[in-house]
C-alpha cells in the first residue's frame, strides 16, 4: 500500500485502467491548498488506485490508507470464492443449502443487486454460473487439460440459475434448491469500489476517484474545478490504447471486454464471459462494452451482462432502460463504435 501526492501535468487523462495523472491547481493561496493524493495497493488479485482530493495531512493520509486496507480486506473476507475461509465459500461448500444460511449486509446486497440484474438481462447475467466457469477453466481450479465435452456442459448448467437462489431481509440470509455454486467475481469488484467510496464519504472525503481493476467511482470534482475525466481503452491485447473519453461527476463506470481474460486451444479462442444459456464462452462480434450507474456494483454487473448478450439486445434493452453505455464491436474493417443517446453526454472527445 503507497499514497503520494500526484505531479501536476497538463492537460492530464484520467484512464480507467493505468495509473492516474491530475492536473493540481496553480497559483498562491494564504489557505491551505487541495492537491490530489493517490492511495495504491494490491487487491482481488489486480491493483486498487485511489485519488483524494484533501490539504496534505500525513496522519489523515494513513489513516485513510489503513480504512481502505480493511475495508477492500473485509469484502475479500466476504466474497471470493478463491479463499476457502470467506463467507461465500462456506456457503458454496454446503452440501445441503436447503435451510437458511445467514450472511452479512454486504454478500446480501450483493446477491440482491445480482438477482435484479438477472432478470433485467433475462438470465444473460448469473452467478451461478460458477460451475461452468470453472469447467472451462476460468475460476479458482486450474484450466482443464481439454475443453469440457457437451454432456458434462449439460449435466452442470441444467443445475445452475439464478432463480435457485433465495433471499431474505430480516435477518439476512440465503438458502438454494438444488445447492449451487455462487460465483460474485463479476459483481464483487463493482462492490468493492462503492464499499472504499461510502467509507471516504463517512471519514468526511468529498472528492474522490475510486478504481479497481478498471472499475470507477468518482464524486465531485479535481481541485482546479474541473471533472474526473476517464478513459475507454480500445479492446486489444497488445498494450494500451485510449478509444473514447468521458467526464464523470459523482458517477460510477465498468466496462466488460473479452480481449483480456482468455485461452487457446487447438486453434480456437475461449473467452473468460460464459453465455449461461448455452453454457459456452461467447463468440459474438462485441469487443467490450462500458457502462455508466450510480453505483459501481450496478455498473460492474450490467457490463457483464450486456457483454453476454451481445450488441444488438444489449443496446436495445439499454435504449429502452435509458442507460448510458457505450459498445465497442469488432468488424473486417476494424473497431466500429455505438453508445446509447443516454451516453453522449459524458463523452469528450
Amino acid at each position: 500500500m503507497t499514497f503520494c501526492m500526484l505531479r501536476p501535468v497538463r492537460a492530464a487523462l484520467v484512464s480507467a485502467f493505468l495509473a492516474l495523472a491530475v492536473a493540481a491547481l496553480a497559483g498562491c493561496s494564504f489557505e491551505p491548498e487541495e492537491k490530489v493524493w493517490e492511495i495504491s495497493g494490491p487487491v482481488f488479485g489486480t491493483s486498487y488506485h485511489i485519488n483524494v482530493v484533501l490539504t496534505e495531512d500525513p496522519e489523515r493520509l494513513e489513516t485513510l490508507a489503513g480504512g481502505i486496507e480493511d475495508v477492500l480486506e473485509g469484502v475479500d473476507a466476504s466474497m471470493s470464492t478463491w479463499r476457502d475461509d470467506s463467507e461465500l465459500s462456506r456457503f458454496n461448500q454446503r452440501e445441503d443449502q436447503s435451510d437458511w444460511f445467514p450472511v452479512s449486509a454486504g454478500l446480501f446486497e450483493v446477491l440482491q443487486k445480482a438477482k435484479e440484474v438477472s432478470t433485467l438481462t433475462e438470465g444473460a447475467f448469473d452467478v451461478t454460473i460458477g460451475p461452468v466457469v470453472n469447467l472451462w477453466g476460468f475460476g479458482p481450479q486450474a484450466r482443464p487439460e481439454q475443453t469440457p465435452s457437451e454432456e458434462a456442459l449439460a449435466e452442470v448448467l441444467s443445475a445452475t440459475g439464478s432463480d435457485k437462489l433465495e433471499l431474505k431481509s430480516e435477518p439476512p440470509a440465503v438458502r438454494a434448491v438444488p445447492a449451487q455454486y455462487v460465483d460474485l467475481s463479476a459483481i464483487a469488484k463493482g462492490y468493492g469500489v462503492d464499499a472504499v467510496a461510502r467509507f471516504l464519504e463517512r471519514q468526511g472525503v468529498q472528492a474522490y476517484l475510486v478504481e479497481i481493476g478498471g472499475e470507477v467511482r468518482v464524486n465531485g470534482r479535481k481541485p482546479d474545478g474541473s471533472t474526473w475525466r476517464l478513459a475507454i481503452e480500445q479492446p486489444v491485447s497488445e498494450g494500451r490504447q485510449v478509444n473514447r473519453v468521458v467526464a464523470l461527476e459523482s458517477r460510477s463506470m465498468a466496462t466488460s471486454g473479452d480481449y483480456r481474460n482468455y485461452y487457446e486451444s487447438e486453434g480456437r479462442r475461449y473467452s473468460h464471459t460464459i453465455d449461461p444459456e448455452t453454457g459456452e464462452p461467447i463468440t459474438h462480434n462485441l469487443a467490450s462494452v462500458t457502462v455508466i450507474a450510480d453505483d459501481c456494483m450496478t455498473a460492474d454487473a450490467l457490463a457483464t451482462g450486456f457483454n453476454v448478450m451481445g450488441y444488438e439486445r444489449a443496446n436495445a434493452l439499454a435504449v429502452r432502460e435509458n442507460i448510458p453505455a457505450y459498445f465497442i464491436v469488432r468488424t473486417e474493417e476494424g473497431f466500429e463504435t455505438h453508445q446509447t443517446p443516454a451516453f453522449s453526454s459524458y463523452v469528450t472527445q
